[in-house]
């Protein structure tokens, strides 16, 4: 971002200038299409920004005009913003070439303004320049490109002066005493060190390192391209520990190159347990290390013997952290003890009050915001637990409706024909309507295969219901996004479900307010394995039919969902002990055996005669035939 001279006229309005209320300052941002800002500065030097114009492709085509930005300002504002006078609207629309049929430009900090723009989802590279102008108002600071534009033109960066990885390898952890602030967002995404992500060499490194993960045909890779999701994680991890090299570890340029050193993994390993961090966070931070050290073992000079003794060191590491560290209790018993867990039958009749609810409100008081989002609620919790064997959260999050006729939206799809998950309406009298999903977790092991199914129709009248005035409503209300929000179920702010955190705060908040507990929506699954395998199931679908449902097998159910699955084998196995043992009592009664001597012992009887002497080697010999059959 640079200041720009003024031009002419410009030059001709100081006068203008002088006599205004504020003081301007013209900067253009480095976008595809250059956007221009203004910053006013009144005459207490108290900092006020305003969005002058902005391209609408640099929007994404996500704001029908600019007047929905103002719209935010206002709404965020409680409508107390100041509104320019004519005066320095005309000298705001003379120097940056605003469009003048903007009715109104408002006065409004800088933290509504930012708070704005992400929710208008303007680039972050904008995002970045209000940041900047907040922390140094005095300076002119040079905005980078966003690292989509900067990864496609990036070159190459250069390998650091020793390609290694630092030797010795920690053989033990070391100690690690908590700071006081280690429950701080300290990760590079975090707003403190946001601005670190778009350095140069950082950016570059994180272009090529998505480049080597993420295409389709790497032959120096090991497995197959990493989904969108997987990268989002890596990509997570990635930044946690470039945050806290930086934030506790004072490394002033965070780079990839960190991870060739082997002590700073070590105490990033020590802080998540000292933190009390579960072990699978650790563990799939260490493989996302390991990514890293490939990705480096790819580049020119990266055959050196340390890369290969440090993946086995990760490997070891990965190993005793799932063997010392303890899993999370995932017992009934003990979720219900501290307040996480609703068996099955709480379950439904807690959702199937909240569809009453919603349903009565809707009659009596009309369609209004409250009575739309509680039924928008209900119908989300239809489709997690109760009138369907739970589906996956990622898919009621990706689930598109009716009248979306537009692509797939998965962004690993590549079949030119997919219409993604979908709801659809096959018919209108009698109702009908359909779940189609061919983007679940276990899409590539099941050949493609879809997960396809007709809404019962009591699930099916109320998304019907929901689909028509009440969700129109919610659309109406939320500005931004209006009819152009392609999902069925939306946030707070009229936006889809795109992380899950934010689907499991919703619905936590959602059951605390029905009077549950804030149980985690993933976890339905478990409440309904562990119901279907218990000793006093209820007639329902069979097994095998409801996890192809939910996405995976039986075995799964046995492995991962069912906790009391050993317990109550065992359980089963001993009280059947002693039917056994009474059968097995009752048998020796019935037939109890002839206890007197015989004469025709085979082996410890005295020889009395020749006779007997003969009788003796037959039977000798009928012992060793026996002896060879349980041989062969």
């Amino acid at each position: 971002m640079q200041a720009l001279p003024l031009t002419q006229s410009g030059i001709q309005q100081r006068g203008l200038m002088s006599s205004s209320e504020y003081t301007f300052k013209l900067v253009q941002v480095c976008l595809p299409e250059p956007s221009k800002l203004v910053v006013m500065c009144d005459k207490r030097k108290r900092q006020c920004v305003c969005l002058c114009q902005v391209y609408k492709s640099c929007l994404d085509g996500l704001l029908p005009n600019y007047q929905a930005f103002y719209r935010v300002c206002s709404r965020l504002t409680k409508h107390q913003s100041t509104l320019l006078s004519g005066q320095d609207k005309q000298l705001l629309v003379a120097l940056a070439g605003m469009d003048v049929s903007v009715p109104h430009v408002a006065v409004v900090s800088l933290a509504v303004c930012c708070r704005a723009l992400k929710l208008c989802k303007v680039p972050a590279a904008v995002l970045h320049a209000f940041d900047d102008i907040r922390l140094k108002p005095a300076s002119q600071v040079v905005l980078g490109l966003p690292e989509h534009i900067l990864a496609a033109h990036a070159q190459p960066s250069p390998n650091p002066v020793q390609l290694q990885m630092t030797t010795p390898f920690p053989v033990t952890l070391p100690e690690c005493a908590l700071p006081a602030d280690f429950k701080k967002q300290h990760g590079l995404l975090a707003k403190l060190h946001k601005h670190l992500v778009h350095r140069a060499v950082l950016a570059q490194h994180m272009g090529e390192f998505k480049s080597f993960s993420t295409s389709p045909f790497q032959l120096n890779r090991k497995g197959i391209a990493h989904s969108s999701r997987t990268w989002q994680n890596s990509e997570k991890h990635v930044y946690l520990f470039l945050g806290y090299c930086h934030h506790y570890q004072q490394v002033s340029q965070p780079t990839l190159q960190l991870f060739l050193s082997s002590p700073l993994i070590a105490q990033f390993v020590s802080f998540h347990i000292a933190a009390g961090h579960s072990q699978l966070y650790i563990r799939n931070f260490l493989s996302c290390a390991k990514c890293v050290l490939r990705w480096w073992q790819s580049k020119p000079g990266g055959n050196h013997p340390s890369f290969v003794a440090g993946l086995e060191w990760l490997q070891t590491l990965g190993l005793q952290v799932a063997d010392q560290l303890p899993r999370p209790s995932k017992d009934p018993k003990g979720l219900a003890d501290i307040g996480k867990w609703m068996c099955a039958a709480d379950l439904v009749h807690t959702i199937h009050g909240a569809e009453q609810q919603s349903q009565a409100q809707m009659q009596q008081q009309g369609v209004t915001v409250e009575t739309s989002r509680d039924m928008h609620d209900a119908a989300l919790a239809a489709m997690i637990f109760s009138h369907l064997p739970p589906v996956r959260l990622s898919c009621i999050r990706s689930l598109v409706g009716p009248a979306y006729l537009g692509p797939c939206l998965h962004p690993d799809c590549k079949e030119p024909s997919c219409e993604g998950n979908r709801l659809s309406i096959m018919s209108e009298s009698p109702l009908l309507m359909r779940i189609s999903l061919p983007h679940h977790k276990n899409a590539r092991k099941w050949g493609k295969a879809v997960i396809e199914f007709d809404v019962p129709p009591d699930l099916a009248q109320l998304l019907h219901t929901y689909l028509g005035a009440p969700r129109k409503a919610l659309l109406e209300h939320h500005l931004l996004i209006g009819d152009a929000c392609p999902y069925v179920f939306m946030d707070m702010h009229g936006r889809g479900f795109v992380a899950a955190a934010v689907l499991t705060l919703y619905w936590q908040k959602w059951l605390v307010s029905r009077g549950g507990v804030p149980m985690n929506p993933s976890m339905c699954r478990q409440v309904f394995v562990d119901e279907r395998q218990s000793d006093s199931a209820t007639a329902g679908p069979s097994n095998q039919g409801a996890a192809m449902v939910m996405g995976h097998s039986v075995k799964q159910w046995d492995k991962w969902y069912d906790m009391q699955y050993h317990p109550r084998l065992a359980q089963n196995a001993v009280d059947g002990m002693q039917s056994w043992r009474a059968a097995m009592l009752q048998s020796h009664t019935l037939a109890a055996p002839d206890l007197t001597l015989s004469t025709a012992l085979h082996c410890g009887h005295v020889l009395v005669s020749d006779s007997e002497e003969a009788r003796y080697q037959s039977c000798c010999s009928d012992s060793d035939s026996d002896i060879d059959i349980e041989l062969d």
